[in-house]
């Protein structure tokens, strides 16, 4: 029986590069290999596309990009090469058929809906959600609005374009010191990792923070700051998608910032997280009901707080292509739920032709 074709993306134009290269890392690493044929697909800082036929090894330090082996390659729109074209000196190209695509694109062009429009238009079947998810899922303060209208209980928040501040910057602190007081968390709309993320206490702190999440984003997403536990959950699935069990992250910073989650090496995670039957069970509902409302397929993981003045569960955000690295939430939560790594891997792949 002839092996699927998987073909793995990694890297990319994004503040997310990084952890994107160590979670492809690990997916190459885990992929069944009796019932798959990989190939790697690397996509530079610059956004030049190479295919990849070294070591997984060289791609925790970008040796990868001055493989000379690499050649460069790229996914033709065109369904009738429904596949790679790859470029050779010169001038002669030739087409690689691919049968499924596996993203591993954390944060902007890979995990906003770009890189499913291009394999939407060529008609190759690909791990995670598709367009409109992708794309809503990326915009926090979209995620935010459709949660509003659907009864999603979350923490209170604003939201402004970099051209509000410009226009009338001092209307734009007013509605927030008014409508969420400090402290308050400011974060870029589109962006992932906790990168540009940063919390607030006062006047000062709250302008360094804009300054910072503008370098990320024109669109700012701005949080009620919530005292309690961080929660998550993955989920999976098509047109009746499950929920892993619960996980709860206990940070070695203030907050799950970029450092907390890939630097310090220091948070840690309890899995399952140790909470009542029925409060678990309610994280686990709500994980699905909003994987369905945001039009999600294949995998997500979703972030709560479990408030502590109250214990009410307030919905964070989702994750459309969560990290798959090593000491990643989404792979670690379905372990401990009976579905290992390369399982969990496989299965996605498997969703991929269903959806």
């Amino acid at each position: 029986m002839r092996k699927l074709r998987v073909a793995v993306i990694f890297g990319g134009v994004s503040s997310e590069h990084e952890v994107s290269l160590i979670s492809a890392k690990s997916v190459i690493e885990n992929i069944p290999k009796d019932k798959y044929e990989i190939i790697q697909i690397g996509i530079t800082r610059k956004g030049e596309w190479y295919i990849y036929r070294g070591e997984t090894e060289a791609l925790l330090n970008s040796a990868w990009e001055n493989n000379p082996g690499n050649m460069s390659a790229f996914i033709s729109p065109d369904t009738s090469i429904k596949g790679l074209v790859v470029l050779h000196s010169g001038g002669t190209a030739e087409t690689i058929k691919l049968d499924v695509v596996f993203p591993v694109l954390h944060g902007a062009n890979g995990e906003d809906g770009t890189i499913q429009g291009l394999l939407t238009l060529a008609k190759i079947p690909f791990v995670g959600c598709g367009v409109s998810a992708s794309s809503i899922c990326m915009d926090k303060a979209m995620t935010k609005a459709i949660c509003d209208a659907y009864g999603i209980l979350q923490a209170k928040w604003e939201s402004a374009l970099i051209s509000d501040f410009e226009k009338n910057g001092a209307a734009v602190i007013e509605r927030i010191e008014k409508n969420l007081g400090y402290p308050v968390f400011i974060k870029p709309a589109n962006a992932g990792s906790s990168v540009g993320i940063s919390k607030a206490s006062d006047l000062t702190g709250l302008y360094k923070a804009i300054d910072l999440a503008a370098k990320h984003d024109k669109k700012l997403v701005f949080e009620q700051a919530v005292t309690g536990r961080e929660i998550e959950c993955a989920v999976l699935g098509g047109s009746e998608p499950v929920a892993s069990v619960c996980g709860e992250i206990l940070p070695c910073n203030e907050f799950y910032d970029y450092d907390a989650k890939y630097v310090t090496g220091n948070t840690k995670l309890v899995i399952p997280a140790q909470l009542p039957a029925e409060t678990a069970e309610k994280v686990k509902k709500l994980s699905v009901d909003i994987f369905n409302i945001l039009g999600c397929k294949g995998m997500a993981r979703m972030d709560f707080f479990i408030r502590e003045n109250d214990g009410e569960i307030l919905f964070n955000e989702p994750n459309t292509i969560p990290g798959f690295t090593s000491i990643s939430m989404y792979p670690k939560l379905f372990a401990a739920s009976g579905l290992p790594y390369s399982e969990l891997l496989d299965s996605l792949i498997k969703l991929s032709f269903e959806i």
